[in-house]
C-alpha cells in the first residue's frame, strides 16, 4: 500500500506539471485562433477607474498607458500632477463593441481643467465623431496643456483634471465603450525659441507616388501598428475593420499619404466608405480624409501638411499645430461596415502611398526628458523598423511584445521547474521503493531483489 501511495504522489506531481504546461502554452494560441478584436489594447496598460468628480480622480503617470471603461451615461475624470514648465498631452481612444450602432454625431470629447476648474485652451480640437460613415471604430480625441510663452491659461503647477465624455447618445446603442488613455509629457526647451508658426512652406499637393507595391499587413491598434517607410504599400481590409500603420517623420520633414480602395463586385454606392486619419506621436488627430465607393477604384488623400517644426504649435490651424514634433506618425484606415451590404465583407484591396520628403534637421534641445522616452525623436532603430516593417509591439521589442515574451518565459521556466521537480521526486520515490523491497527480500531470506524496471510501474 505504501508503494502504491508513493507512485500516486509521483504521478500527481507530473499531472500538475502537465496541467501547467497546458495552461501556459495553448492559452495564447486559443486567443489568437478566435476573431481578432476591433482594437488590441496595450499589454502593459494599467487598469484605472474614472471618477465621477474631480476630487476622486485617480492621477495618471506621464509616459504610461491606461485602460478604462466609458459608460453610456456620465462623465469620467482622471487626474494629472503638472509643474509650471512642461506641456502635457492626454489622448483617449474609445472602442465600441463590434456590431454597436453609432450615429453621425456620436463620439467622445476630452478636455483639461486647471486646479481652479478653468478649461485649458490651446487651439486643439478635443472632440472626435464617427461622422457620415456611422460605422463603429476606434475613435481618438485629445486635450493638452501647452506651457511656455504665448499661453494665457493653465500656467500654474498643481493637480489638473482630464474629463472624458460622450458627445451624443441619441440613436446609438446604450453600450459602454472601452478606453485607452495615454499621457505624454514634454519638457520646456533649454533656450527660448520663436513663438510664431512658420508663415511660408510648400503647401502644393505632392505628385502621386509611383512604384511597385510591397505588402505590409496593418495592425489593429496604435500598439501594434505596422511600420512603413516612404513607398507604395498594399494590404487587404474587411468591412468594419480598422488597420493601423506608423511612419517615422523627423524634424524638418514633410508627410503625405493617399489611400486607395480597389475594385470589387457588387452594386450600389456608399457615400462614405473609406476613412483615413493621421495621428501625431501624442496620438492627436492631425487630419483625416474619406471617399465614397461604387465598386470601382477610389482614392482619398490627406491635405498638404507643413514640415515638422516646434513652432507649429503656435498656429491657429489644428492641422498645422498637429505637426509640432518628430516621431512616429500613425495612419488609421477604416472601411465602413456598410460595405458588407453592398459589396460583401471582403477582404478588399487597399493601397497606401506614403511620402516623407525633406532632409532631417537638428532637433530642438529640451531641458529635460520626455515621457515616454524618445517619443519626439526618430532614431536609427526607428528607421530600421520602418524599412523592415516590424510592428509597434510584439516584433521589435515594444511594450506588448516584451510583456508577451516575459509571460512566455515565465510560463516556460515555471513549467520546466515543476517538470524537473516531478521527475526528481519520481526518482527519489523509485529509489526508496527499491530499497524497501530489497530490505523486505533480505528479511525473508531471499538474498535480494530480482532485476526490475523502476520509474514507471508495469501494468499501470
Amino acid at each position: 500500500m505504501g508503494r502504491r501511495t508513493g507512485w500516486w504522489r509521483g504521478r500527481t506531481v507530473l499531472a500538475g506539471a502537465a496541467a501547467l504546461l497546458s495552461v501556459v502554452a495553448p492559452a495564447d494560441r486559443a486567443a489568437a485562433a478566435g476573431t481578432p478584436p476591433p482594437y488590441r489594447f496595450a499589454a502593459d496598460a494599467v487598469r484605472v477607474e474614472g471618477a465621477a468628480t474631480t476630487a476622486d480622480a485617480v492621477p495618471l503617470r506621464p509616459g504610461a498607458i491606461y485602460r478604462s471603461t466609458l459608460p453610456d451615461k456620465g462623465k469620467l475624470y482622471y487626474g494629472l500632477r503638472l509643474d509650471r514648465t512642461s506641456s502635457a498631452y492626454v489622448s483617449a481612444t474609445a472602442v465600441p463593441k463590434r456590431g454597436t450602432k453609432v450615429v453621425y454625431s456620436d463620439g467622445i470629447k476630452v478636455s483639461l481643467q486647471d486646479p481652479d476648474g478653468h478649461k485649458c485652451f490651446s487651439g486643439d480640437a478635443g472632440a472626435a465623431r464617427f461622422g457620415p460613415t456611422e460605422s463603429p471604430r476606434p475613435l481618438t480625441a485629445w486635450a493638452s496643456r501647452r506651457a511656455g510663452p504665448g499661453t494665457y491659461s493653465c500656467k500654474s503647477a498643481g493637480t489638473y483634471s482630464v474629463l472624458v465624455e460622450r458627445t451624443s447618445r441619441a440613436g446609438s446603442s446604450p453600450d459602454d465603450w472601452e478606453l485607452e488613455l495615454q499621457y505624454v509629457s514634454e519638457p520646456a526647451l533649454e533656450k527660448a525659441a520663436p513663438t510664431t508658426a512658420p508663415q511660408v512652406w510648400d503647401s502644393a499637393s505632392p505628385e502621386a507616388l509611383d512604384g511597385e507595391a510591397r505588402t505590409r499587413e496593418g495592425g489593429s491598434s496604435f500598439n501594434e501598428a505596422r511600420s512603413l517607410e516612404q513607398g507604395v504599400w498594399k494590404d487587404r481590409i474587411r468591412a468594419g475593420q480598422t488597420l493601423f500603420y506608423r511612419v517615422p517623420v523627423d524634424w524638418g520633414q514633410q508627410f503625405g499619404a493617399t489611400a486607395e480602395l480597389g475594385p470589387a463586385d457588387g452594386d450600389g454606392f456608399l457615400g462614405n466608405a473609406l476613412v483615413m486619419s493621421l495621428h501625431n506621436p501624442a496620438r492627436a488627430v492631425v487630419d483625416d480624409a474619406d471617399t465614397g465607393y461604387d465598386g470601382t477604384r477610389k482614392a482619398t488623400a490627406l491635405e498638404p501638411l507643413p514640415p515638422v517644426t516646434y513652432e507649429n504649435r503656435y498656429a491657429v490651424d489644428d492641422q498645422v499645430g498637429g505637426m509640432r514634433f518628430a516621431g512616429w506618425y500613425y495612419l488609421a484606415v477604416h472601411l465602413g461596415a456598410g460595405m458588407a451590404g453592398k459589396f460583401g465583407d471582403g477582404p478588399f484591396e487597399l493601397t497606401l502611398r506614403v511620402r516623407v520628403s525633406g532632409t532631417a534637421e537638428a532637433a530642438p534641445v529640451y531641458g529635460g526628458g520626455t515621457a515616454p522616452r524618445d517619443v519626439f525623436e526618430v532614431t536609427a532603430g526607428d528607421r530600421d523598423a520602418a524599412a523592415s516593417g516590424s510592428a509597434a509591439t510584439g516584433q521589435d521589442g515594444g511594450p506588448a511584445g516584451n510583456a508577451a515574451m516575459k509571460a512566455v518565459a515565465a510560463g516556460g521556466i515555471g513549467a520546466g521547474c515543476v517538470l524537473v521537480l516531478g521527475l526528481g521526486m519520481w526518482t527519489v520515490i523509485a529509489r526508496r521503493r527499491a530499497a524497501a523491497e530489497a530490505a523486505e527480500g533480505a528479511a525473508r531470506g531471499g538474498g535480494g531483489v530480482a532485476a526490475r524496471t523502476y520509474g514507471r510501474p508495469r501494468g499501470r
